[in-house]
């Protein structure tokens, strides 16, 4: 038996004697292996602080029964599930109602610990951290990782999809591809629930493109990116968890994103108008590493999807229906709630299109197949 009882232990072993040892070992699996060695040169790179942080990730990822042994699939067993966003956004909380959920539809043997605001690990590594196995689960914003795969970011191609119901079509039609490439990479997505619209939240009035020239502007994927190119803007890349700090700091002056975000970080404290352009409705998914749900009984599996779908039909409705509440929010704590002026709205769907375009090219047949089934979805019920 091998026996290892911290993270710290595998600092002992050289990588060669953790291959004989797990090698002579009846108990042991290949992944452990793979796990150990992948601790092993990740702690040995890391500061003090990240150790702690990976310290207590590895401690989950590797629990349950004997740490290097490969535990059975009924026992009892505790995830870990990553996430970016505040625990009272309504995300979180509907992952807490999945994990709640997820508990007793099990009768406890599967139960999963959330760990938000980005506390375990940040937005742009959670992906990341579940692909092997840091992490069994993760919520994450697709689009932040558009620049691996175009069909990460078709949700955010501006005026693409900007209603609750043009949103779910897309996802109807990019599902089978998404899908696919996160199993490329060891990964299944469980669950996918939009943000409100997206609009821009400035400090002064926009009544024309022009108006964001100079302008900080925050970006967190490609397509923010191209904006901020496109109206000279200059752009500042900030993910959720660090942006109220940036607003507080005067560190931008407009951003396009949702109510939902403006709400959560106070917006108002720094901004005093919102643009409801509607820009596109971005999506979180919820991922699991396939390796762990693959150990999973046939019975725990089933609970998991089930589960998961509830979820999503629970998200999806929690999102619209607190979008007008959101928004109320603002109005009332000063802030100005407009909709775009008739020139504004203009040229940003000019710049719709453009990007439309720029996509299509990366994206190649892939992604003109998925338009040319979104568009057949979308005229099917006009």
């Amino acid at each position: 038996m091998i026996c290892i009882n911290s993270p710290a232990d595998y600092l002992d072993y050289g990588t060669t004697k953790l291959v004989r040892l797990f090698a002579a070992s009846a108990t042991a699996c290949p992944l452990d292996l793979y796990r150990a060695i992948t601790v092993r040169f990740e702690l040995r790179a890391m500061t003090r602080l990240r150790y702690l942080r990976l310290a207590t990730a590895v401690a989950v990822t590797l629990a349950a029964g004997p740490v290097l042994t490969c535990a059975p699939a009924s026992a009892q067993l505790k995830w870990n599930l990553a996430s970016a966003y505040p625990a009272d956004n309504f995300h979180s909380q509907n992952l807490a109602a999945f994990a709640k959920d997820l508990a007793e539809v099990t009768g406890g043997r599967l139960s999963i610990r959330m760990y938000p605001n980005a506390s375990l690990f940040p937005a742009s590594a959670i992906k990341s951290a579940v692909r092997i196995g840091q992490a069994q689960m993760g919520e994450i914003l697709i689009s932040l990782h558009d620049s691996e795969e175009p069909v990460f970011g078709i949700d955010v191609v501006p005026f693409l999809a900007t209603s609750y119901d043009e949103a779910r079509k897309l996802w109807t039609a990019s599902k089978p591809l998404i899908e696919r490439k996160l199993a490329e990479q060891g990964l299944m997505a469980l669950f996918a629930v939009p943000w409100p619209p997206q609009g821009i939240f400035a400090n002064k009035e926009i009544n024309k493109i022009a108006d964001l020239r100079g302008l900080s502007w925050r970006v967190y994927n490609s397509s923010t990116q191209r904006i901020a190119r496109i109206v000279d803007a200059h752009p500042v890349t900030i993910q959720a968890a660090d942006l109220q700090q940036a607003l507080a700091t005067g560190l931008i002056s407009a951003l396009m994103t949702s109510v939902a975000t403006g709400y959560d970080v106070k917006a108002w404290q720094r901004m005093g108008y919102f643009y409801d352009i509607r820009a596109w409705l971005p999506k979180n998914i919820t991922l699991v590493n396939r390796a762990a749900f693959d150990q999973l009984d046939e019975p725990t599996q089933e609970s998991v999807l089930k589960v998961a779908a509830a979820a999503e039909s629970r998200g999806w409705w929690w999102s619209r229906d607190k979008t007008k509440w959101y928004t109320e929010q603002l109005a009332a704590h000063g802030m100005k709630v407009l909709l775009p002026s008739t020139t504004l709205k203009g040229e940003l769907q000019q710049i719709g299109e453009r990007l439309t375009a720029e996509w299509l090219t990366r994206a190649s047949a892939d992604g003109l197949a998925i338009i040319d089934t979104y568009r057949r979805l979308d005229s099917t019920t006009q």
